[in-house]
């Protein structure tokens, strides 16, 4: 426990401790960061109000417009998951520099095309979208850092204080956006956000990490993308956030992509019109974080979610036929802190259920189910306004909304328990081998042999339901359980890694609560001496003699495995 001065959370029953909702400022790296990033966030937002304002002068056709976003978005979607790969196997400062160069890359060319006169509606386009690859990369890397940067105890009021640094700059950004492309143009916009990357490159550069070391190499690109997808597949809880976050967002993204219409169109506005509407929104994410906390504490993340979901389509259609700019504020104030909720909600569970090894992977995906929501909705809103009116696409997009709270019937949220202790369980020494093998052999075969009670018989298949996920998520493929026939004490549980490497990852991968869990399995048995873990070698070419003349390579082999600065 902590000090008597400390808070505690209490999350439906379970204890979370915490430093209060400002402690992770007192740690001095987060506090140079937060402050970079709030100030990188802010240029981020005037931009964002530039762009748009820009291809809506330069067009004012609904479905171009709204590609804006889509430009922008569209490389977190497809490119998350590669980054979160890249972000768990290199060093996350090293990452978080190269994508913030590719931002001000992008930024730099919009402010020199813009200065002169020369942007077009497709460079407009191609400069957001390299933005977009840089913040791609950028996000899993910095968002699995802030970890390094507190205490553990402190880590939900960091993920918090992130957030709010993000809806402070959106909610005074835009209306200093709007205010800055009316008095001095989008050039102007575009400059101060170039700029805005500077402090937050420095502060990244001087920054010293100490990567943690491993004794295995990173894992091949590819191979690593999938590892992640895996995790996410087979965590039942993870899985359900990014379908709940994708359905919410491709329903609920219409006001983001249509305000610079409905503020010029609706209510009759200009640029300074759009950044007041962008304004209140962001105001109300703000306001949302003061709740957030409250609500954890009585309501299930599913309540939480339904009273979001159905406020965020209540507003989505008020703001479809009002033409008052009061009431059109007033409504967006409100859907900006239920869209905080909902979103903080979703991103905290996920922060504080994936282990380290896969933060950034899970974290990726996380955030690729939401960019994908905001992509693919913005085009289909777009398309819907284009083809009738603003109006019918905000009245159908909040009736999609309010249809989309169903999902609590269907797709309902996992109930999480954030005491369990998801750091990772040391793996131990490594196994004995009598062969002669590199980390490519494979695959490689295991065989665990447990001997149950038969009185205990549907006990242990209940926690080895358990166990296979467990198995599956940190790298074992072809996972089986079988029970002998002639001997129905005997249980076997069969499963494979595709290299030595892999298997030597996918035991070095369990938390504490996973480990306790398989610890569980085995607990079951009642041969004296505990369970009988057997290896094999699959298609071992090259592990047995090939001629009587060739010497075996059996014997007793070590092999002997290399530290590698890893970036998790």
């Amino acid at each position: 426990m902590t000090e008597a001065k400390d808070k505690t959370v209490t999350t439906r029953g379970d204890e979370v401790t915490t430093g209060g909702p400002f402690a992770p400022l007192a740690e001095p790296l987060f506090r140079r960061i937060w402050f970079a990033s709030l100030f990188s966030n802010f240029g981020t937002l005037i931009q964002g109000v530039g762009a748009s304002w820009a291809m809506t002068q330069m067009t004012g056709r609904a479905d171009l417009v709204a590609m804006v976003q889509s430009a922008t978005y569209a490389p977190v979607m497809f490119g998350a998951v590669v980054a979160g790969a890249i972000a768990d196997m290199y060093d996350r400062r090293k990452i978080t520099l190269v994508a913030l160069s590719i931002c001000l890359a992008g930024a730099v060319g919009l402010a020199a095309f813009s200065v002169f006169d020369l942007l077009t509606p497709i460079l407009l386009l191609a400069f957001c979208f390299i933005v977009g690859i840089g913040t791609a990369l950028f996000n899993p890397a910095w968002q699995s850092s802030v970890r390094e940067q507190v205490p553990k105890k402190d880590l939900a009021a960091a993920i918090g204080l992130n957030s709010i640094s993000f809806n402070v700059a959106r909610s005074f950004g835009p209306a200093i956006g709007g205010v800055l492309v009316a008095a001095a143009g989008v050039a102007t916009a575009f400059s101060i956000n170039a700029l805005s990357f500077l402090p937050l490159l420095v502060v990244t550069y001087l920054w010293r990490r100490t990567p943690e070391r491993s004794r295995l190499p990173p894992e091949g690109m590819a191979r690593a993308v999938i590892s992640g997808a895996r995790y996410v597949m087979h965590s039942p809880s993870i899985r359900t956030i990014c379908l709940r976050t994708l359905l919410i967002t491709v329903c609920g993204s219409s006001i983001a992509a249509l305000m610079p219409l409905i503020a010029r169109e609706m209510l009759h506005g200009d640029a300074t019109t759009f950044g007041f509407l962008l304004g209140m929104f962001g105001i109300g994410a703000v306001c949302g974080v003061v709740p957030l906390t409250w609500l954890r504490q009585r309501l299930s993340s599913e309540n939480i979610a339904l009273i979001t979901t159905v406020l965020i389509g209540l507003c989505t259609i008020i703001f479809g036929v009002s033409r008052s700019l009061p009431l059109s504020g007033f409504v967006l104030l409100i859907a900006g802190g239920a869209w905080m909720v909902a979103i903080a909600v979703c991103n905290i569970s996920v922060q504080l259920t994936a282990p380290r090894w896969v933060s950034a992977r899970a974290l990726a995906i996380f955030q690729s189910s939401s960019t994908a929501g905001i992509v693919v909705g913005s085009w289909a809103w777009g398309q819907v306004a284009h083809a009738y009116s603003n109006e019918m696409a905000l009245l159908a997009s909040g009736l999609a909304v309010i249809v989309a709270a169903s999902a609590r019937w269907w797709l309902p949220f996992p109930d999480l328990d954030e005491r369990a202790d998801h750091s990772l369980h040391p793996a131990g020494d490594l196994p004995e081998i009598r062969l002669d093998l590199t980390g490519r052999s494979g695959p490689v075969v295991i065989v665990i042999e447990y001997r149950v009670d038969v009185a205990r018989a549907r006990e242990f298949y209940g926690v080895m339901q358990e166990v296979q996920l467990i198995r599956q998520r940190t790298g074992a493929y072809g996972w089986s359980i079988a029970r002998d026939v002639t001997d129905p004490e005997l249980w076997t549980e069969r499963y494979h890694a595709p290299t030595w490497h892999d298997y030597l990852r996918q035991r070095s991968r369990l938390t504490l609560a996973e480990h306790d869990k398989t610890a569980q399995a085995m607990s079951f048995t009642t041969e004296e001496g505990g369970v009988r873990v057997r290896r094999f070698l699959e298609r071992p070419f090259g592990s047995v003699r090939w001629t009587e003349d060739t010497p075996d390579s059996g014997g007793d082999i070590a092999s002997p495995l290399p530290t590698v600065e890893m970036g998790a």
